[in-house]
């Protein structure tokens, strides 16, 4: 008999994971130049971070058998008014579950969800690296996007140092929705909760 796998789902992330979330951060900090973070964040500090990011963006998790294995969400791409229906979408998942499809799943969610407050433009930005044997970073996370749908709009080169070794970072850019003369107001998440 076929054994059956047990599905990923993906829900709002609550404070009370963010032990878990961390878990899932805190190798990318320490082993690879993914994140240009020096230091994995205290509970404290990542917790305020999530909250700050829920009070009007989605911040999901994907749970596998009880257990968080990946998060995404989204926070603005820029602090004026005129930059709100843009936002800038983050994606980690758990070393042990990368390839899966999890991070489709998560940023299909992701998407559907930015849709309903009424954003238009994503944006993703990605350390990149021209050496084929770096031991710090791969070309997964730039290919990823690309099958996403996201293109290449910008490329900065050497801007981040980590490691021993400077990293390029390339801005990608995704359009969800359509460039309307007169378009809708964001809507903060709360706004839409019940929608969720």
């Amino acid at each position: 008999m076929k054994e059956e796998k047990n599905p990923i789902t993906i829900r709002m992330a609550e404070i009370s994971d963010a032990e878990a979330l961390l878990g899932i951060y805190a190798p990318y900090v320490e082993k690879t130049a993914v994140t240009f973070e020096y230091e994995v964040p205290t509970i404290e500090e990542f917790r305020g971070r999530i909250e700050k990011i829920k009070r009007r963006y989605p911040y999901l998790a994907a749970v596998e058998n009880g257990t968080v294995v990946g998060y995404s969400y989204a926070k603005p791409f820029g602090e004026r008014a005129a930059y709100e229906r843009a936002a800038e979408t983050v994606l980690y998942v758990s070393e042990n579950h990368r390839g899966k499809g999890i991070g489709t799943l998560l940023y299909g969610r992701l998407e559907e969800i930015l849709r309903r407050q009424n954003i238009v433009n994503l944006y993703a930005s990605v350390a990149v690296t021209e050496r084929k044997d770096d031991m710090y970073l791969t070309k997964a996370s730039p290919a990823f996007h690309a099958v996403c749908g996201y293109r290449e709009i910008g490329y900065f080169t050497k801007c981040g140092y980590k490691f021993g070794n400077w990293y390029d970072m390339v801005w990608m850019e995704k359009f969800i929705g359509y460039h309307n003369p007169t378009p809708k107001a964001f809507l903060p998440v709360t706004e839409i909760a019940e929608k969720i």
